[in-house]
C-alpha cells in the first residue's frame, strides 16, 4: 500500500504505509465518538430511522426492534455510559498532566458529532484526536467513523480548518483485555463452589455478528486473517489472551474450555453472517457435557442494548431452557 493519506480531513499522522507516526503528535482536544441511543419513548423510532437511514425500512418494521428499547422505558444505557466515560477520560488526562478538553458526539443521536465538532472549533480546538467506542476492525466499528468525520467536516464547512485523527482499534490494549478477567474468574469460581467440575463449565465469548463479506474485508488487504477476516481473528486473539489470564488467576480453571460465538445478527436470512449464533450454540452445549456457561461480551465496551437485551434476556433464557447455569460477566 502506498504511503498516501486515504482518510479525508485527517492529519499526516494517519498516513498509510511506512513510515508510521512513532512520536507524540500535537492535538488540542479529544473527541469521544459513540453510536448514540434514545433517551425516552418518543426518541426510539426517530433514533432507529437514523440508524437505518437510506435503507427504506418502514416504521412498522422498526417497531419490531423498538420493543427492545421500550422494554427499558425507551432509554438506552449507552448515553449515560458515555457521559461517565467522557468524565473518566477527562479526569485521567488531568491526572497525567495533559491539558486537553474532551468533546463527545454520536453518529445516530444527540449530541451529534456535528455539534461536538462545531463546539470544538468555536473554542479554537482544530486538531482533534478521536476515540471511538468500538475496539475492533470492521466497517461499522472503524472505517465508518472515519467516513462520519469526513462527512461532518464537509457538512459543517470546517474541512481544511479542522482535522480529526481516529485512534487505531484498541482490542489488544491490556487496559481493554484485562478488564474482562475478574468477573469471568468470579463466575467460574461460583460454579465450582456449587460443586460443578471445571470440565462441565464453558466460557462463551460473544460479539456482534456482521456479514461474512464485511468480515472478510476487515483489516489490511495484504494479510490473510482467515475466513472471518481481521474482525474474527482479533476477537479470537482477545479470547485467548483473556482465558490465559483467567487460568493464571485461578489454576483450578485450567480445564475450562472457551469458544467464540456471535449475536445480534440482522438482515436477510439468505445473507451469510458470522456464526455460530450464541443461542443456537447454548442449545447444543448440554450434549457436549456442559452444565454451566459464563457469557463474556468481549465485543463491547459497555452494557448497551445488545448486551442488556440479547444477552441478559435472550441468551440467559436460552441457557435456562437448556437446563444450564449461566452468568453474564461484565463489560469493561
Amino acid at each position: 500500500m502506498s504511503a498516501t493519506n486515504i482518510v479525508p480531513h485527517a492529519s499526516a499522522a494517519t498516513v498509510c504505509g511506512e513510515p508510521y507516526a512513532t512520536g507524540p503528535q500535537p492535538y488540542d482536544a479529544v473527541l469521544l465518538a459513540g453510536f448514540g441511543g434514545p433517551e425516552g419513548q418518543d426518541d426510539v423510532i426517530p433514533f432507529l430511522r437514523n440508524v437505518t437511514r437510506g435503507r427504506g425500512i418502514p416504521d412498522e418494521r422498526l417497531e419490531e426492534v423498538a420493543h427492545h428499547y421500550r422494554h427499558f422505558g425507551g432509554v438506552s444505557p449507552i448515553n449515560a455510559q458515555n457521559r461517565e466515560l467522557r468524565t473518566a477520560l477527562q479526569a485521567e488526562l488531568e491526572r497525567r498532566g495533559i491539558d486537553l478538553p474532551v468533546y463527545w458526539g454520536n453518529r445516530n443521536w444527540d449530541p451529534y458529532l456535528e455539534d461536538a465538532v462545531r463546539e470544538a472549533a468555536a473554542a479554537g480546538h482544530v486538531r482533534l484526536l478521536s476515540y471511538a467506542t468500538s475496539a475492533y476492525s470492521s466497517f461499522s466499528s472503524c472505517r465508518q467513523y472515519r467516513e462520519d468525520f469526513a462527512r461532518v467536516l464537509e457538512s459543517t464547512a470546517l474541512a481544511g480548518t479542522v482535522t480529526i485523527d481516529k485512534i487505531r482499534p484498541f482490542f489488544d490494549h491490556p487496559g481493554f483485555v484485562d478488564a474482562f478477567v475478574p468477573s469471568i474468574v468470579e463466575a467460574l469460581a461460583a460454579f465450582l463452589a456449587d460443586g460443578m467440575a471445571p470440565e462441565s463449565c464453558r466460557v462463551l465469548f460473544t460479539t456482534h455478528s456482521i456479514p461474512t463479506a464485511d468480515a472478510q474485508r476487515s483489516g489490511p488487504r495484504d494479510r490473510d486473517f482467515g475466513p472471518g477476516g481481521a474482525y474474527e481473528a482479533q476477537h479470537r486473539a482477545v479470547a485467548d489472551a483473556v482465558m490465559a489470564r483467567v487460568r493464571r488467576e485461578d489454576p483450578r480453571l485450567e480445564a475450562v474450555q472457551a469458544e467464540l460465538v456471535f449475536q445480534s445478527r440482522s438482515g436477510p436470512a439468505s445473507q451469510p453472517w458470522l456464526e455460530p449464533d450464541i443461542c443456537d450454540r447454548i442449545a447444543e452445549l448440554p450434549a457436549d457435557g456442559v452444565a454451566a456457561v459464563a457469557i463474556s461480551p468481549i465485543g463491547f465496551v459497555s452494557d448497551h442494548m445488545e448486551v442488556m437485551w440479547d444477552l441478559d434476556n435472550e441468551a440467559l433464557e436460552a441457557a435456562a431452557a437448556a437446563g444450564m447455569r449461566a452468568a453474564r460477566t461484565a463489560t469493561p
